[in-house]
């Protein structure tokens, strides 16, 4: 089993910056591809960013890039989200999600979830 514990979500104005934890515990988190999606109320889950396990492929949503960056640190278990520029669409619930198969993990198939941290955007 994996756990996942989000952290760093709030109340930002439109154009600052927020940074995204995802704290793990469990087994090996270097064996992980990890990732981050997003539900905005009333809408589906949408994928926004993976990291592969040694940091060697990142892959973002289009209406993320150039914005967003992806980034873990193995030796303390965690990733993290580098949100700057950020525009009211982009409030939503994030979800940090883990699975070893980095490819399957770019297309939605995750392994663990964790329960989420709120980001809201003010115009």
């Amino acid at each position: 089993q994996v756990q996942l514990v989000e952290s760093g979500g709030g109340l930002v104005q439109a154009g600052g910056s927020l940074r995204l934890s995802c704290a793990t515990s469990g087994r090996a988190f270097s064996r992980y591809g990890m990732s981050w999606f997003r539900q905005a109320p009333g809408k589906e889950r949408r994928f926004v960013a993976a990291i592969s396990w040694n940091s060697g492929n990142t892959e973002y949503g289009d209406s993320v890039k150039g914005r967003f960056t992806i980034s873990r640190d193995n030796a303390k278990n965690t990733v993290y989200l580098q949100m700057d520029s950020l525009k009211p669409e982009d409030t939503a619930v994030y979800y940090c999600a883990a699975n070893t198969n980095y490819y399957l993990l770019t297309r939605g198939g995750v392994d663990y979830w964790g329960k989420g941290t709120l980001v809201t955007v003010s115009s």
